[in-house]
């Protein structure tokens, strides 16, 4: 079993296999079960996992509702990360409805509400561009911190421009990043960014929105809801998803005895830079093998090897819309 790793300078520890609650919410992965997602929550506990990230747009609200519900009465087992930011978000001036600290602080009061606790462990910024509006957050977030809501914030990007300017603005205490075999762009500038500056890592998209998983071909179909259906549906994103599935053959072809899933965030875990990883799960046997990974060890030389000949390392491309 993996040990737990700090996130930051917060003194806050996780185990570095975590979960990501966006399916849960329903709406955008396909329809979901109250009960099963409930169930699943519980599993991860029982294992072990104590990091659960969620946001306030899952489901416009339900994901964060379900997992309060789970957290009554064992508040203190949970790190909760949630973010905010796209709410009533204005797409014609790009800019977030947050335009003042204390509208920051407004809007976290109904995070709160919906998760059913009075703190929140750690607040994300979740407009993953810098927006007019991102100061506003910093300095409401700060507020927070010194209240006692919120134990640390961060932001929710891939864009190393961003990054600073959002470390320039404050102090924050993590940054949520898409990071993969098939993604390993953060190894060039980000991670080292983080080092420096000591931020926490929470890493997304780990299994590529399941890309990475190894279940997917040439005739494979998607639900309707679920947003996957445009990897099919768009000409464009239908040539990129078949790129990335001549990379998945590849790793199936290399590592011919291994659950691809599980080398998959094998990889994430052997970065020293990574704090925790967030794959999703809807149900208990996904979560029971996302964990399963841990038990299975860091990567060996050799195996690290394969995978730089097949994805470069700081190589491939973002997944969206991790």
């Amino acid at each position: 079993m993996l040990e737990k790793r700090e996130l930051g300078n917060t003194g806050i520890s996780v185990y570095p296999i975590g979960i990501g609650l966006w399916a849960i919410g329903g709406k955008t992965w396909g329809p979901t079960k109250d009960k099963e997602s409930l169930d699943t929550i519980d599993k991860a506990l029982e294992l072990g996992i104590n990091f659960f990230d969620t946001a306030d747009v899952y489901g416009d609200g339900h994901s964060e509702e379900l997992l309060g519900k789970a957290m009554q009465g064992r508040r203190d087992k949970f790190v909760v990360g949630t973010k905010m930011g796209w709410i009533d978000f204005d797409g014609e001036n790009d800019k977030s409805a947050y335009t003042s600290p204390d509208k920051v602080i407004q809007g976290v009061e109904k995070n709160l509400e919906r998760l059913n606790t009075n703190y929140i462990d750690f607040l994300q910024w979740h407009v993953d561009f810098q927006d007019p509006t991102m100061e506003n957050f910093v300095i409401g977030s700060e507020k927070l911190k010194k209240q006692g809501k919120i134990r640390g914030f961060g932001v929710s990007t891939s864009d190393f421009d961003y990054l600073q300017a959002f470390v320039s603005a404050g102090d924050p205490d993590t940054l949520q990043i898409d990071y993969s075999i098939l993604n390993r762009t953060a190894e060039n500038r980000i991670f080292p960014f983080c080092r420096e500056k000591n931020l926490g890592t929470i890493i997304r998209g780990g299994l590529a929105m399941g890309i990475l998983t190894g279940k997917f071909d040439k005739d494979t179909t998607f639900p309707e809801g679920d947003f996957r259906r445009n990897w099919i549906e768009d000409s464009d994103q239908k040539e990129q998803f078949m790129k990335d599935l001549e990379v998945v053959e590849k790793l199936k072809n290399s590592f011919p005895n291994q659950n691809l899933a599980q080398l998959a965030i094998r990889f994430i875990v052997s970065n020293p830079d990574v704090s925790v990883v967030i794959p999703g799960a809807k149900n208990i046997s996904q979560v029971e093998a996302n964990f399963n990974a841990g038990n299975a060890g860091l990567l060996s030389d050799d195996e690290m090897k394969k995978i730089n000949k097949i994805v470069n390392p700081g190589g491939g491309r973002k997944i969206w819309p991790a």
